[in-house]
């Protein structure tokens, strides 16, 4: 199997602060990775150092294709709040194209494909009656369906979600995880969640960013190893399909 993104020895910091320190990983085709950590640990700072939107002030970040390196690879993006500003008037259909906007050349319409890609998307994502509404209009499971629609209308060779679920309205959750499945059969995904019991099913492994990278190969985590990388107590519990995690009694 070939590698995706090597990380090596990574550290980023806001001036003074470190937020992450010497983070080492490996990202593989086709993987499922679940990322996981406290809430500040610096999940999301992981993901936009690997974004490019913030640059490690040590250590490498490199990308790879066919087992060769290039500067950079084709990542779909669903961030944790979305930066639409829905008094903007633009419709489902333009945001959801958007994803495309790489592939265009110029000021060209879109072609055939494109919006046969672009149709195909909103129709998998249960949107496309409406296709033509504004995004001001929607509710904000709605508007997360349009921005993960956004994510991987290009067919992106990695798909990297911030807790995904945040906004998402029940009746789509189900059909979320089913169509992440679906994606990663072709696309590696990174999944930023706070929930380690809903993601466990779903991820091949794990890795939890707490300033330092704990990485676990496989999703049958132990009590013993969650201590470790939280740095307090944690216990899961079997409820149904999808154990949950609790915090026991913390030691003076």
């Amino acid at each position: 199997m070939n590698k995706l993104i090597e990380i090596q020895n990574i550290t980023v910091d806001y001036g003074a602060k470190i937020v992450l320190r010497d983070i080492s990983f490996t990202l593989w085709e086709n993987d499922f990775l679940g990322v996981i950590g406290p809430n500040g640990g610096g999940k999301t700072t992981l993901l936009k150092a690997i974004l490019g939107l913030l640059k490690p002030s040590e250590g490498n970040i490199a990308f790879y294709e066919n087992g060769r390196t290039v500067a950079a690879l084709k990542i779909g993006y669903l961030p944790q709040i979305n930066q639409i500003d829905k008094d903007f008037p633009i419709s489902v259909f333009e945001v959801v194209a958007s994803g495309l906007i790489a592939e265009k050349k110029g000021w060209r319409r879109y072609s055939n494909d494109q919006r046969q890609r672009i149709n195909a998307t909103l129709d998998r994502m249960g949107i496309n009656e409406k296709a033509k509404c504004p995004v001001g209009e929607l509710s904000g499971g709605e508007l997360q369906r349009v921005l993960l629609g956004r994510a991987i209308v290009s067919r992106p060779q990695i798909l990297i979600l911030d807790e995904p679920n945040t906004f998402v309205d029940k009746l789509f959750e189900s059909r979320l995880y089913q169509l992440l499945e679906e994606i990663n059969e072709n696309t590696a995904i990174m999944l930023v969640s706070h929930d380690t019991g809903t993601i466990l099913p779903l991820v091949k492994n794990i890795a939890c960013v707490n300033e330092t990278l704990h990485y676990h190969a496989g999703n049958n985590l132990t009590e013993e190893w969650l201590g470790k990388a939280y740095h307090c107590p944690i216990e899961l519990i079997g409820h149904g399909d999808f154990p949950h995690r609790v915090l026991k009694k913390h030691e003076e």
